[in-house]
């Protein structure tokens, strides 16, 4: 069966929740290409995505997202079957079976970049990192986001052309989304139905948070 969609999952140490993942997507994409990116997991990530007979693509030493996703979309660039691409995180368990929501927007041709807004926020911080993500992308863009930091998204294989490689760890959605607008692509946003893992107000919450804005400054510097 043609590969017509082509599909990113970004992974670290989600062993638990991939599989979950992995199985959605099946059932929403039947005879998709999946590519696992699994950046430098230290628990049972590969094992799963093999198991489950999705590519893996794997860092042994941690990389960052947008390095190791960078790498899995490569293989898909040049897949002439593929008519959409769509990235995802690997904790969305069973919810990311709505990410078709996404393609069915590409194939209306109502956009060439779709990015999934949560349509119920779990978890976070005081918004500082995503307030931040906002205001660089309006600045940038003129586009006024309510998710610019959203990993789950949709685009075509032109889009996908023009904003590899992405920009290094958590600022490769911001950098994706400045790079599609200037080379004059629509980029919409739709909400979707998604669960994932929270990252709450705990320590190690507030950490990841604060490794999430010194990327995402390090992009808006580099873009501006």
């Amino acid at each position: 069966m043609p590969a017509e969609i082509g599909i990113v999952v970004c992974a670290r140490n989600e062993a638990d929740r991939l599989p979950a993942t992995l199985e959605a997507l099946a059932g929403a994409f039947p005879g998709a290409r999946v590519v696992v990116a699994d950046d430098g997991s230290t628990d049972g990530t590969s094992g799963a995505a093999r198991a489950a007979g999705a590519e893996l693509v794997r860092s042994e030493r941690r990389i960052g997202k947008g390095g190791i996703a960078t790498l899995a979309a490569e293989r898909l660039r040049d897949d002439r079957r593929i008519r959409a691409v769509v990235l995802c995180d690997a904790d969305l368990g069973a919810s990311a079976a709505r990410l078709d929501r996404l393609t069915a927007v590409l194939d209306a041709g109502d956009g060439d970049l779709v990015i999934a807004r949560f349509a119920r926020r779990a978890g976070g911080g005081f918004g500082v990192a995503v307030g931040f993500a906002r205001r660089a992308v309006a600045r940038l863009t003129g586009l006024h986001l309510s998710a610019p930091i959203s990993g789950q998204r949709a685009m075509l294989p032109a889009v996908l052309a023009a904003v590899l490689p992405f920009a290094p760890g958590f600022g490769m959605e911001i950098g994706m989304t400045v790079d599609a607008h200037r080379a004059g692509f629509r980029v919409v946003e739709v909400e979707v139905k998604l669960e994932h893992r929270a990252t709450g107000r705990t320590a190690r919450g507030f950490a990841h948070r604060a490794r999430q804005l010194a990327d995402f400054a390090r992009t808006y510097a580099s873009l501006r």
